[in-house]
């Protein structure tokens, strides 16, 4: 269907070679290169940072401890203390999203996080260090607890409901990355080919505002709720327990 060249993907089978065809094994080879490209933009990034930041007084350095004193703010405030691991899990979680999201500004690249397996694979990794960690605190007994709560019927419930939260947050992140990046292909094949069109474009503004809107804002905005979705549901599986006789 024209104008839908965006739902298309190029599969590369690397076990091809060795007579496996299995659709479970192929790889996204768009995903696979934006990722590295988000991974080698990181790493130029923390280089660059690593140079510029020891100069004080400068809007960079700034900039920078503004952000990090931010997301130590953040992290303190929602697990009630400083925990220099999960400061740096959600901090990492935050820029890579961020990353993914923001990297179709440059032409020829699009964003990982269109790709369900992407998002998926980041609700898994914030999920997992999330139980990780209740469990270290609580320890394992007190996990599986809390599945049979308030009574073991509920068990089946508990379990859904508890991985449900893998669905709810990646399927967030990948439909509006990915609803934002058909409207943008959309409109970018609208006004492609009419020189009056692009003109329009150009001096309205709109294609400047569609950018802004649908890569820079949403991008930042979805990477932040994504990191906070994260570490709210981290604090939450962590915090102390409380004895029913406080409750009363």
């Amino acid at each position: 269907m024209e104008g839908l060249e965006l739902l298309a993907v190029e599969l590369w089978n690397p076990l091809g070679y060795f007579g496996i065809d299995n659709d479970m094994l192929k790889i996204n080879a768009s995903t696979l290169i934006n990722t590295w490209a988000v991974l080698i933009l990181l790493l130029i990034s923390i280089l660059l940072l690593r140079i510029f930041i020891p100069k004080k007084n400068t809007l960079l350095h700034f900039l920078v401890k503004y952000c990090i004193q931010s997301f130590i703010d953040l992290t303190t405030q929602a697990m009630g203390y400083f925990s220099y691991q999960h400061f740096a899990f959600i901090t990492s979680l935050f820029f890579f999203i961020a990353y993914c999201n923001l990297i179709a500004l440059i032409p020829w690249l699009e964003e990982p996080t269109k790709d369900l397996n992407t998002a998926f694979a980041l609700g898994c990794i914030s999920f997992f260090y999330k139980d990780y960690y209740a469990i270290k605190v609580h320890g394992i007994g007190s996990y599986i607890k809390e599945f049979f709560h308030p009574f073991f019927l509920t068990f089946p419930l508990n379990v859904i409901g508890h991985f449900s939260k893998i669905v709810s947050i990646s399927f967030r992140l990948f439909g509006n990355i990915f609803g934002g990046s058909v409207i943008v292909h959309i409109y970018n094949n609208a006004i492609a080919g009419s020189i009056i069109f692009e003109t329009i474009g150009i001096l309205s503004g709109l294609n400047l505002l569609t950018t802004l809107f649908f890569i820079v804002f949403e991008g930042t905005i979805q990477a932040f709720v994504f990191t906070m979705l994260s570490l709210t549901y981290l604090a939450i599986a962590i915090q102390p327990e409380e004895s029913e006789g406080e409750i009363i």
